[in-house]
Formats: C-alpha cells, structure tokens, sequence
C-alpha cells in the first residue's frame, strides 16, 4: 500500500503548488491591474522604463525586421516564380508583417533583452532584501516595481511594431527589387493595394498585449525569485520562456478575435 499512496501524496504535491502559483499570479495581476489605473502615477520611473523598454530595443528589433521582410521576399518571390505570380510578393510581405510577423517577433525580441532584465533586476532585489525594505516603508513593491514597467510595455511595443512593419517592408522590397530583379512599380502598388487599416490596427493591439504580457511575466518572476544568485538565474531563464510562450499562445486567441 505504500506505492500508491506515494503516487497520490506526489500527484497531489504537483497539484497544490500549480495551484499556488496560479493564484499567486492571478493575485499580482489583479493588482498590477489596480496599480494602472489608481494614481499616483510616478511618471519618472515610467519615462526611465520606456528608454529602457523601447529606445534601447530599437536596433535589435530593426534588424530582426529588416532580415525577415528580406528572408520573406526571397523565399515568397521563388515559390511564387513557378506559376509566374511574382508581382504578388509585396502583398505578401507587407500582410504577414503587419498581420503577424511584426508583433510576434517584436515581442519576441524584447522578452530576451528587456523582459530577462526586468527578471534579474527584481530577482536581485528579492535576494538582497530590497523588496523587503519597500514593505517596510509603507510602499506598495507591486505599484512601484510593476506599473512603471507594465504601462511603458503597453505603450512602447506599438511603436516598435511600427518601426518594425515599415523596415520589414522596405527590406522585402530591398531583396525582392534589388536583388531579384522584381518590378518596382508593381511591387509598390502590390504592397498597399490589398493592404487594410484592420491589418495595421490587430497588429497594434497584439502589440499591446504582448507588451503587457512580457513585462508582466518578467516582473513576477522576478518578484517571486527565491534561492540566492542560482534562483536570479531561473528566475531569468523561466521569465524568457514563460514570456515567449505566452506570446505565441496570446497570439493564437488574439488571431481568431480579430479575424
């Protein structure tokens, strides 16, 4: 009788803590959401994080945009070159960017640099007892520590996209025009001709979400480190995967709404 009893004693243990940790990140969100919404606001710290989140991610997102409308239009134009259908390449392109690609790789590209930062930042905290001090001050660690962080994600993530959509164009036209010979003038009119305000706006409010979504999960894993240096660690890790998953799940859902 010992075996199942061990069996059910394990299952039950994993059972408890997913539930733990779920509520405890329902609880933190809750109050995130709160924090949002209720003044004051401390617009310093939410200037600083949009520098933080968004002026320094710039050149990353640029870049992985620009070689993605480029490596899109190369592969588009000769899959498309087999039934003659090359002046389409531009539309493909340019919705799969706005549609997509622009805020899923955005997102992605900003939960490895500022969403892992924002994990060991508050991970450090934790372990050294600076959250702690907060608490004893009578400051709310979650209207301190998340707001200014979630908030600038919210707004700074639709701005990147933006950059993110215009250089993805302009790298497929690159490719498509200089390097495979494509027509410019078709090419151009291809791109805007099937192009719709809807496709800019779903893209934008993915953009949003993913923003609030990566800079949430990067803080909470930050907040709730245990363990020293090592925990730091993890919590970094499981901040940059938890926030890349959430992203690609958010994105499925967000698709079959907006669409």
């Amino acid at each position: 009788m010992k075996w199942p009893v061990r069996v059910l004693e394990l299952v039950g243990g994993a059972v408890t803590g997913v539930l733990e940790a779920l509520g405890r990140f329902v609880v933190l969100l809750a109050r995130t959401l709160r924090g949002l919404v209720r003044p004051p606001f401390d617009l310093r710290a939410l200037v600083s994080q949009v520098v933080r989140v968004g002026v320094d991610s710039v050149p990353v997102v640029l870049v992985t945009a620009g070689f993605t409308g480029g490596v899109l239009a190369l592969q588009t134009f000769n899959g498309f070159a087999r039934f003659h259908a090359e002046g389409f390449v531009g539309s493909v392109v340019a919705l799969s960017m706005l549609r997509e690609l622009g805020p899923v790789l955005t997102g992605l590209m900003v939960t490895g640099r500022a969403g892992s930062a924002m994990a060991a930042e508050l991970g450090t905290m934790r372990v050294t007892e600076q959250i702690d001090a907060l608490v004893a001050l009578a400051t709310d660690p979650v209207k301190y520590l998340f707001v200014p962080r979630v908030l600038a994600g919210i707004l700074v993530l639709p701005m990147l996209v933006v950059l993110s959509n215009g250089v993805g164009i302009v790298g497929g036209y690159l490719v498509a025009v200089r390097l495979l010979g494509a027509n410019p003038v078709v090419y151009v009119d291809n791109t805007f001709q099937y192009l719709g305000m809807e496709d800019l706006w779903s893209g934008l409010i993915k953009a949003a979400v993913f923003g609030g979504l990566l800079t949430f999960i990067g803080c909470q894993r930050g907040f709730d480190t245990t363990g020293g240096a090592e925990g730091v660690g993890r919590a970094t890790t499981a901040a940059v995967v938890s926030g890349s998953l959430a992203i690609l799940v958010a994105d499925f859902f967000l698709t079959k709404v907006l669409f």
